[in-house]
C-alpha cells in the first residue's frame, strides 16, 4: 500500500477553524500593510526627476542576477563578512521559495484543482534543503552579531565625520538599534523555526511516517533528541506547540509587513540598484538638460527616482567611507553619510502625501538631513566609493550634482573660483597665454608637427600640468624624444589644444566644461588623424568617455599602453635594464576609472624593475588628493594631505628606491608630499616616461641637444 501521501509536514492540525481563520486574517492584514508600504516608495521615487537607465533590462537583470548569486561585491576586500551575507541570502531565498511551495499548493492547487505534490520523495528532499538553508542563515547572522558587537569595525561606527558630538543626528543610534533588531528578529525566526519543527516530531513521534523520517530535517531531529533527553513527552510538546506556533507566525508576518518601512527593504532596492547602475557611473557625468531651470542638484525633488533608489539601497556597510581619501584624512567627508543623509531627507520630505514648499526641499545647508558646502568639496572624486559599493550606489554623480548648484550660487574658495575663472579666460589652469603651451617644444632637436597644419598618424593630447608645469615638462620632452626615437608619425595641436575640462566638470562647473569639450571636439575634428595618445590620465577619462555625449568620438590612449606596444614591436629598443625596487601608483583615472592596471606594471617589468605592491593598488588604489578640483582648492591647516598618507604607506616598503608614477598631477603632489613627508633621501618619485628615458640610448647629437 503506497502511504507516500502520509509523509509531508502538518500545518493546521488540532487547530480550531477559528485560529486558523485568525491566522489568514492577520497574514492578509500583513501583506495590506507591506503593499500600501511598496506604494509609499514607489510614489516617492516617482517624485524624482526622470532617468534614462530603462535600457537594455533584460540584460540589465541577468547581470544582475549573477552578481546577487555569486556575491561578487560583497566578498572584495571583505570576505568573511560577503560569505557570511552569503548563507543569509542563499538561506532567505530557499527558505521563501520552500514557504511560497507550501502557500502554492495549500492554498491555491489543492483547493481549486485537487493538485497536492508536497509529500513523499519530494517533501522529504524539501524538508532537508530547507533545514540545511535554514542552518545557513543562522550561521549567518550569527557572524554578523559578533562582527558589530566585538570586532568593533571603524566603517560600522555610524558616528559622522561632519557633525559635531552634541548634533541631533550625530551618532545616528536609531541605526545601530536597527541593525540589532534586524539581526535578532531573523535569528528568532530561524531559530524558531527548528524549535517548532523539533517540537512538532516529538509530538508526533509515534507516527511512523513522521518519526521514521525525522533524518531527513537534520537540524530539528537533533533538538528533538536533545528535547526528549531533556524529559519533554509527546504531550507537553503537543501542549507547547500552539503557543510556539503563534510566536513564530506573528514574528515572520511582521517581518513581512515591516520590509518596505525599514532596513530589510535593501532586499529589493539592492537588487533594483544593481540593475539599474550605470556601468560609468562618473567617468561620464550627466549632461544639464536644456530644460533645467538651475544647474545640478538643489532640492530633494531635483534628485532623479535612481538617485531615490540608491539612497535606499545602501546598507551602511561603510566600505565606501572606508575606501575614501577624504575620510582617512580627517576631513569632514564619509560617502555613507552624504547618502544616508539625503535617505533620511528623502523619507521625510518625499514619503508624505503632500510634498512641503519648496523651501523646505531644499539639501543643501546645516540642519538635520542637509549635507554641508564643506562635505561637498572635500570629494576629490576618485570613486573609490562608487567602485567598492557592493549594491552600486552612485556617490560621485550626486555629489558632482550638489557642487553643480553650489557652483551656480558662488559657494566655493575663492582660489578655486579665481583658477576657474582662469580656465575660461586663458583656456588651462596656470593662466599662461595659449602661445606659450608648446614653449617646451623649442628645446628638442627636432621640430613635432602641427596636426592643424598636415595629417598625423598619432595626435599627442598634452593637458596643462605637462604642458606648463616646469617639472612635468622635462617628463613631456622626454616623452616627445621616445616617440619621435620610436618613428611615430605624431603631431599636436599647439594653441589650440585647451584644458580637456575633467576636472572642469567634477568641481560643478558644467558651463565652463561644455565651453572648453565643444573646443576641443571642433579643432580634433579639423585634424586629419588615426587616434589620439595623451600622458595625462584626467584629459584621457574625458575624452574617452564624456567628449562621445558631445559629438566628439575618438580613438585614444594612455601612454603607457602605446609604450609597451612600442617595445614589444621592437620599435623602441631598451639597451640596458634597470635594478631598481619601485612600487607603483595607480592613478584614480587611469586606473579605477578606465581599468588601466596592468600596461603600466608590464612596462616596468621590461625595464628589468623589481615591483613591489603597496598594500592598497590597482582598484583600491590610493587617490593623491589632487582629483576633483581639489589640486586648486588649498587643504585646511592641520589635517594630512592625502599624497602624505600614500608616502606613509610606501615607505614602509623595505628598500625602495623608485615611487613611480603615469600622471603629470601626481608627479606634483608625490614630490610635495616627498618633501614634507620625512621620506626625501629613503627614495625618489619619478614618472614611468623617466624610467624608459635611462634604458633608451639616444643619438649623441639627440641627448646633448635636450640636455643642453
Amino acid at each position: 500500500m503506497d502511504n507516500s501521501k502520509e509523509i509531508t509536514r502538518v500545518l493546521f492540525e488540532n487547530f480550531q477553524p477559528q485560529a486558523i481563520h485568525l491566522f489568514y486574517a492577520i497574514g492578509y492584514l500583513a501583506i495590506a500593510v507591506f503593499i500600501y508600504g511598496v506604494y509609499v516608495q514607489i510614489r516617492k521615487y516617482r517624485r524624482g526627476k526622470p532617468d534614462g537607465s530603462w535600457s537594455d533590462l533584460f540584460k540589465r537583470f541577468v547581470e544582475m542576477v549573477k552578481t546577487m548569486a555569486t556575491h561578487r561585491t560583497l566578498v572584495r576586500r571583505d570576505k568573511s563578512a560577503g560569505r557570511a551575507h552569503g548563507l543569509i541570502f542563499l538561506g532567505f531565498v530557499l527558505l521563501f521559495i520552500g514557504t511560497s511551495t507550501i502557500t502554492l499548493e495549500y492554498d491555491i492547487l489543492e483547493p481549486l484543482f485537487g493538485i497536492k505534490f508536497w509529500y513523499g520523495n519530494f517533501y522529504l528532499l524539501f524538508s532537508l534543503v530547507l533545514d540545511l538553508a535554514g542552518l545557513g542563515l543562522i550561521v549567518g547572522l550569527i557572524y554578523m552579531m559578533y562582527r558589530r558587537k566585538w570586532l568593533h569595525l571603524p566603517k560600522l561606527d555610524y558616528k559622522r565625520v561632519d557633525r559635531q558630538e552634541g548634533d541631533p543626528d550625530f551618532d545616528r543610534s536609531q541605526y545601530r538599534r536597527e541593525d540589532w533588531a534586524f539581526l535578532w528578529s531573523f535569528i528568532l525566526i530561524g531559530i524558531t523555526g527548528f524549535i517548532l519543527e523539533a517540537t512538532r516530531l516529538v509530538w508526533l513521534n509515534d507516527r511512523p511516517a513522521v518519526w521514521d523520517y525525522r533524518m531527513w530535517s537534520p537540524v530539528g531531529a537533533l533538538l528533538a533528541h536533545i528535547m526528549q533527553a531533556l524529559g519533554m513527552t509527546s504531550e507537553s510538546a503537543g501542549a507547547f506547540r500552539p503557543y510556539l506556533w503563534w510566536f513564530h507566525g506573528l514574528l515572520s508576518l511582521t517581518f513581512i509587513a515591516c520590509i518596505p518601512y525599514t532596513k530589510i527593504k535593501h532586499i529589493f532596492t539592492a537588487a533594483a540598484s544593481l540593475m539599474f547602475k550605470d556601468p560609468l557611473a562618473g567617468r561620464r557625468l550627466p549632461k544639464v538638460p536644456d530644460d533645467q531651470k538651475t544647474a545640478g542638484y538643489k532640492t530633494i525633488t531635483d534628485l532623479t527616482w535612481k538617485n531615490l533608489l540608491h539612497l535606499d539601497a545602501c546598507t551602511k556597510c561603510g566600505r565606501c567611507q572606508e575606501a575614501c581619501p577624504a575620510n582617512a584624512v580627517g576631513a569632514p567627508l564619509s560617502p555613507r553619510d552624504v547618502i544616508l543623509s539625503l535617505r533620511e531627507f528623502a523619507n521625510h520630505a518625499l514619503s508624505a502625501k503632500e510634498l512641503p514648499k519648496e523651501a523646505e526641499l531644499d539639501i543643501h545647508g546645516k540642519d538635520v538631513g542637509q549635507v554641508f558646502m564643506e562635505t561637498l568639496w572635500s570629494c576629490r572624486t576618485c570613486l573609490a566609493c562608487v567602485e567598492i559599493c557592493p549594491v552600486a550606489v552612485e556617490h560621485v554623480p550626486i555629489i558632482v550634482q550638489m557642487r553643480r548648484n553650489l557652483v551656480e550660487a558662488g559657494e566655493m574658495e575663492p582660489l578655486l573660483e579665481k583658477t576657474l575663472q582662469t580656465i575660461h579666460k586663458t583656456g588651462n589652469s596656470f593662466g599662461e597665454s595659449k602661445r606659450k603651451r608648446a614653449n617646451w617644444t623649442k628645446e628638442l632637436p627636432f621640430e613635432i608637427k602641427d596636426a592643424r597644419a598636415e595629417p598625423v598618424d598619432v595626435l599627442w593630447f598634452v593637458g596643462d600640468y605637462a604642458s606648463f608645469d616646469p617639472r612635468n615638462q622635462k617628463v613631456t620632452q622626454s616623452f616627445a624624444k621616445l616617440m619621435h626615437h620610436a618613428g611615430v608619425n605624431f603631431g599636436l595641436l599647439f594653441e589650440s589644444e585647451l584644458n580637456a575640462g575633467n576636472d572642469v566638470r567634477r568641481v560643478g562647473e558644467e558651463g565652463l566644461y561644455e565651453l572648453l569639450a565643444s573646443s576641443n571636439i571642433g579643432t580634433l575634428q579639423s585634424c586629419d588623424f588615426a587616434s589620439i595618445v595623451t600622458t595625462d590620465p584626467h584629459s584621457f577619462n574625458t575624452i574617452r568617455n564624456e567628449y562621445p555625449d558631445f559629438g566628439g568620438k575618438f580613438e585614444i590612449e594612455h601612454y603607457t599602453t602605446l609604450v609597451k606596444r612600442l617595445i614589444e614591436t621592437g620599435q623602441v629598443k631598451l639597451k640596458k635594464k634597470l635594478d631598481y625596487r619601485v612600487t607603483f601608483h595607480d592613478p584614480c583615472h587611469l586606473g579605477r576609472y578606465n581599468k588601466g592596471f596592468d600596461a603600466p606594471r608590464e612596462v616596468i617589468k621590461l625595464l628589468g624593475c623589481e615591483l613591489v605592491e603597496m598594500g592598497r593598488n590597482r582598484d583600491n588604489s590610493f587617490c593623491c588628493g589632487a582629483g576633483g578640483g581639489r589640486i586648486w582648492i588649498p587643504d585646511p591647516v592641520g589635517i594630512e594631505k592625502p599624497s602624505a598618507n600614500r608616502m606613509k604607506e610606501a615607505g614602509q616598503i623595505e628598500g625602495l628606491q623608485v615611487f613611480v608614477v603615469s600622471c603629470p598631477k601626481d608627479l606634483t603632489m608625490f614630490e610635495d608630499a616627498l618633501k614634507t613627508s620625512g621620506f626625501e633621501g629613503q627614495f625618489v618619485v619619478r614618472e614611468l616616461i623617466e624610467l624608459i628615458d635611462e634604458c633608451i640610448e639616444y643619438e649623441v647629437w639627440e641627448d646633448s641637444a635636450v640636455t643642453a
